[in-house]
């Protein structure tokens, strides 16, 4: 147990924990809330997260596990919007939770927030509660915009001014960020100035007990990947992309690999992630892969549920992130957690993650030529077994979420003690005045 069992109102405006992930606005983030949320609960804490109604049919409280739960309140349409959309209706949607928070008696302790919109409401219940404010940005506005303007390639329009303001504020006014890395660190400092200080770095987790090695043959049964012996789409090698249908991921620095990996015999790439908002620009990557003539050997598999990732993990001879950015890096966790191999760019976390030349490969860029050779390196290995499979994994046992809801939790209670210890000075120095 905790030293001190906190109540905890955690915002994730924009995007449901709950939500179909690989969709544009549910990746990651959306999975490290959930997770941490759970975690805290299971440590003693009690964790309500706030987001806002996406369709009719969420309902309005979700119980996750024991001491967490998910509440959805109304705020604009009862449909999915495009996030800076959402900021006119921050205004509503901290106006509804403090009529729930009054309705049903709470008081919080604190306020974790996730992504600046849901800091910017954070800002606004921390003024009205009078507690503490941690936050945790997950993408900065300012280094996706340095990022696209040093590609060679269209990666999208800018991130608005409004949102580079915003960061640059909440960064003077909250109490504590949660970076992942410690170049997430650096970067809040180089491009908005925040005090080291005020920085704490705790990577994401992954759930062990979810993500294991599961037997390859069997996996690849399952997701209906083997075929009768002979046949032309029999594929002896996998390899797997996950994540968000976005320029910034690189599907199309994949797809333009495959063309260097010749003579790796029945190489298949499975690129999971997307749904039907991202119709042109599967479409476009589709083209890409008909103009390459490797359109036999890509399949493109939409969504897929969380609970399934493990099968497509294990059943991959390798897992490519090919990222211009990446914030920490959760896909290569999670795959490594399963035993397979992971060639990922030099961003987010990597670095730290891989073990170079044992676990998989980091590469300085998305150069097609470049992802090409490193995955040419781990394909040419004799297929993993249950032993190196578990070696993978070992490697990266130290970031299962109980290691990191810990040290979260202690963060918490450092800053609640350093507000309340500066919030009791002030009052004695009023009553003394007053004397």
């Amino acid at each position: 147990m905790p030293a001190t069992q906190l109540r905890i109102a955690m915002l994730s405006v924009h995007s449901c924990p709950v939500g179909k992930l690989g969709t544009k606005d549910t990746g990651g983030m959306s999975v490290y809330i959930r997770e941490l949320a759970c975690e805290l609960g299971k440590l003693g804490h009690s964790v309500d997260i706030y987001t806002r109604v996406h369709e009719p049919k969420d309902r309005e409280i979700y119980e996750l596990s024991r001491n967490a739960r998910l509440i959805h309140l109304r705020a604009g349409e009862d449909e999915e919007i495009h996030k800076l959309e959402m900021y006119s209706h921050l205004p509503a949607f901290a106006g509804n939770l403090e009529s729930f928070r009054n309705h049903s008696n709470l008081r919080y302790d604190l306020i974790f927030s996730h992504y600046w919109l849901s800091a910017l409401a954070g800002a606004d219940l921390q003024q009205w509660w009078d507690v503490p404010h941690i936050t945790m940005f997950h993408t900065l506005g300012a280094v996706k915009n340095a990022v696209k303007q040093g590609a060679y390639s269209a990666l999208g329009e800018d991130e608005p001014a409004l949102r580079i303001e915003a960061e640059r504020d909440l960064v003077q006014t909250c109490h504590r960020i949660i970076a992942s890395t410690e170049t997430g660190r650096e970067e809040l400092v180089r491009y908005y100035g925040a005090s080291s200080e005020k920085i704490s770095v705790v990577p994401c987790g992954v759930n062990l007990e979810q993500f294991k090695p599961l037997d390859k043959a069997q996996a690849r049964h399952h997701l209906g990947f083997t075929c009768p012996e002979g046949s032309r789409r029999n594929h002896d090698k996998i390899a797997l992309f996950v994540g968000r249908m976005d320029p910034l991921k690189g599907i199309d620095k994949l797809i333009k690999a495959l063309p260097h990996l010749e003579d790796i015999r029945g190489l298949r790439l499975v690129v999971i992630g997307g749904d039907e908002h991202d119709g042109h620009e599967i479409e476009q990557l589709r083209q890409l892969a008909r103009d390459l003539k490797v359109e036999d050997s890509v399949s493109f598999l939409g969504l897929v549920n969380h609970e399934q990732l493990p099968y497509y993990y294990s059943a991959a001879d390798i897992c490519v992130v090919p990222s211009y950015y990446e914030s920490f890096g959760l896909v290569a966790l999670e795959s490594l957690a399963c035993g397979t191999p992971v060639v990922a760019t030099d961003v987010g976390n990597h670095r730290y993650l891989i073990h170079e030349g044992e676990t998989g490969y980091v590469i300085a860029d998305n150069n097609p030529r470049r992802i090409a050779e490193k995955m040419a390196l781990l394909l040419s290995r004799p297929s993993a077994d249950e032993d190196r499979g578990q070696a993978i994994r070992a490697t990266v046992s130290g970031f299962g979420w109980p290691n990191i809801a810990e040290a979260i939790s202690r963060d918490c209670q450092l800053v609640l003690a350093d507000y309340l210890k500066i919030r009791n000075g002030g009052a004695d120095r009023e009553r003394h005045g007053a004397s």
